[in-house]
């Protein structure tokens, strides 16, 4: 399973610690990263066990759980630039006087009635998730939509891709299998969007890539490699340094 659909699928208990649990491991919800149960880990001279490590690793790496979900595109997360501020001020301890001559806006009392307004979208969206939950065990026939990634630029109507239609498209434009080259490179915005999830399978996750070496992964593909390149960065799959130096899959 892709990390995104990890994140997706996760309970609301696993996404506030950030990783999920199997027999073998611990995995970052946020970036992918496991974490072998049953080993030992040093850190600065202190050994860890494996949970414990990964909760270290989720403070250094992502700084926060909250830090994380907060710096999330907005139609990920439903807030708005000013939610997204108060919510930013308030997980930092401020007072409403503190947040009130932070954003320089009315009085300690406003920014009382925006907490009440949060409170008001909290139970809006625990009604709601309630709501989804009770309809999965009823509507049978509610497609399986694809995932979108986390690190998705915009989303809207071209994430709207089920697994069905995206089997679909790879099967016509990769008939020699996902594999081996491509087709034709599609005009229609989600057959781009499939085709491009499928390519950043060739890529090691953990992996820094030069120019040269994301051109010659990419080449086998199609000849327009240089197209690919700039539109698995445009739709946020890849991204790089801001001289073109280094490449990496973007988490």
């Amino acid at each position: 399973m892709e990390n995104s659909e990890l994140f997706w699928n996760a309970s609301i208990d696993q996404l506030k610690k950030g990783y999920s649990e199997d027999a073998h491991c611990y995995t970052c919800l946020l970036c992918g990263e496991k974490i072998e149960k049953g080993i030992i880990y040093p850190q600065n001279d202190v050994l860890y066990e494996a949970e414990k490590y990964m909760q270290m690793h989720i403070k250094e790496t992502h700084q926060s759980v909250f830090a994380y979900l907060i710096g999330l595109n907005k139609k990920m997360t439903g807030l708005t630039e000013h939610q997204n501020n108060l919510l930013r001020l308030f997980y930092a301890g401020m007072t409403d006087a503190e947040v009130q001559q932070e954003l320089e806006i009315g009085s300690t009392s406003t920014i009382r009635h925006h907490r009440f307004a949060l409170k008001e979208k909290e139970r809006q969206a625990k009604t709601f998730l309630v709501m989804m939950e009770l309809l999965k065990e009823k509507d049978m026939n509610a497609p399986t939509f694809v995932p979108v990634h986390k690190t998705a630029t915009m989303v809207d109507d071209r994430y709207n891709i089920t697994n069905k239609e995206q089997d679909e498209v790879l099967n016509k434009l990769f008939p020699e299998g996902t594999n081996g080259p491509l087709l034709r490179f599609p005009k229609k915005e989600k057959q781009k969007l499939i085709i491009l999830r499928e390519i950043t399978n060739r890529f090691d996750s953990e992996s820094t890539y030069t120019e040269k070496e994301i051109n010659s992964i990419l080449m086998p593909i199609h000849d327009d490699y240089a197209m690919i390149r700039r539109y698995l960065i445009e739709y946020g799959f890849l991204d790089r340094k801001a001289d073109g130096s280094a490449y990496w899959i973007k988490k």
